[in-house]
């Protein structure tokens, strides 16, 4: 059970279907404590978790080569989830999973597959029929990373009925239009050679969106051209130290932005930490000021819990909290750490 002021997050995980997978864990919001509450089997590899604005059905991602999508119903007491049912997604390792802004669609990005699908939502919050189905085409410049297109994720914008999509594969982020469950090419933005976009974000504002490239360890900053909402690049920006030699293991991997809009956060592995980003009010060019280390190996992904950030080590089995001090957005350790077999994902309950 809840306990009372108890913020609760769910952790998605590398797991047989034999086995949980996914945890619905308890966060002390003022001294960054964690638990696990209960686990949730049925699914195989939910490496990427999300919920709906209501928070009363969540969506996975089932990574295998028969990708699948699954839908939970979210118990409005205790939490628990009970499966609603699962599409196949036609494309192999699922990566992401996103809701539109209306909660009429949910996307899902096939990183083997080079696929991306939209598949419509109904009253209960199940998954309809697959209405639409984009499949990318080419390869990038690396040969060992990029021989193929791996879209790997699905960002709905704020307004506007889009949905962008990093391609590690193609160095591309391909913008569409979703309208009567059809998805249509609108826009595409080219990053550098070997950059490998990964995940995005927007600015609160909606005037800027920040790129994550997995595989030369940077940030590429766009403006956001009002309504057409395409994108031109303003810098691109290391997430490593000035001084710090990377190697092959070195890969960036999930970015966020504070609700204030001032500070930037990226984690990065193989340097296992997350970099603190300074973001200029009039221009949006953010500025290296710190990294932390996530105390833990391999920080696939992280979340914003409140005044705390939970980062997830996939490879060390562990949840990392941290305290954001609202100043100047360092990150504190709290010292505690939540014990998990291979987190990759965290999505919290508001």
């Amino acid at each position: 059970m809840k306990r009372p002021d108890e913020m609760l997050f769910y952790v998605g995980t590398y797991s047989s279907a034999e086995h949980p997978s996914i945890y619905l864990c308890g966060l002390n919001p003022g001294s960054g404590e964690m638990r696990i509450i209960r686990g949730t089997a049925g699914i195989e590899n939910p490496s990427y978790i999300t919920l709906n604005r209501a928070e009363n059905v969540l969506y996975a991602a089932s990574e295998k080569e028969d990708g699948e999508v699954s839908a939970f119903t979210v118990d409005p007491e205790t939490k628990e989830l009970s499966l609603l049912g699962s599409r196949r997604t036609e494309g192999g390792a699922p990566c992401y999973v996103s809701v539109s802004p209306e909660g009429d669609y949910v996307f899902v990005s096939n990183y083997s597959g080079g696929n991306v699908n939209a598949f419509p939502v109904k009253e209960d919050g199940s998954l309809g029929e697959m209405s639409s189905q984009v499949r990318h085409a080419g390869k990038g410049f690396r040969q060992d990373r990029q021989e193929a297109p791996h879209p790997h994720s699905v960002t709905p914008a704020s307004s506007g009925r889009r949905v962008l999509v990093c391609d590690l594969g193609i160095d591309r982020i391909v913008s569409y239009f979703y309208e009567n469950g059809e998805l249509a090419r609108h826009h595409e933005a080219v990053l550098p050679k070997g950059a490998g976009p990964r995940h995005l974000v927007f600015h609160p504002s909606g005037k800027w969106l920040y790129c994550a490239n997995e595989l030369n360890c940077t940030v590429t900053v766009f403006a956001v051209g009002g309504q057409s909402g395409e994108l031109e690049v303003l810098g691109h920006l290391s997430t490593l130290p000035e001084q710090y030699a990377a190697g092959s293991g070195d890969t960036a991997a999930d970015i966020h932005i504070s609700a204030c809009g001032r500070f930037l956060y990226v984690s990065n592995r193989g340097h296992d930490s997350i970099v603190l980003f300074h973001i200029d009010e009039s221009s949006g060019l953010p500025k290296a000021m710190d990294w932390q280390s996530t105390g833990g190996r391999v920080p696939r992904n992280f979340a914003i819990a409140g005044d705390l950030l939970l980062a997830a080590n996939q490879n060390s089995g562990n949840i990392t909290s941290f305290t954001i001090d609202g100043e100047n957005g360092r990150l504190i350790p709290t010292g505690y750490e939540l014990e998990v077999p291979s987190p990759v994902c965290i999505a919290p309950l508001k």
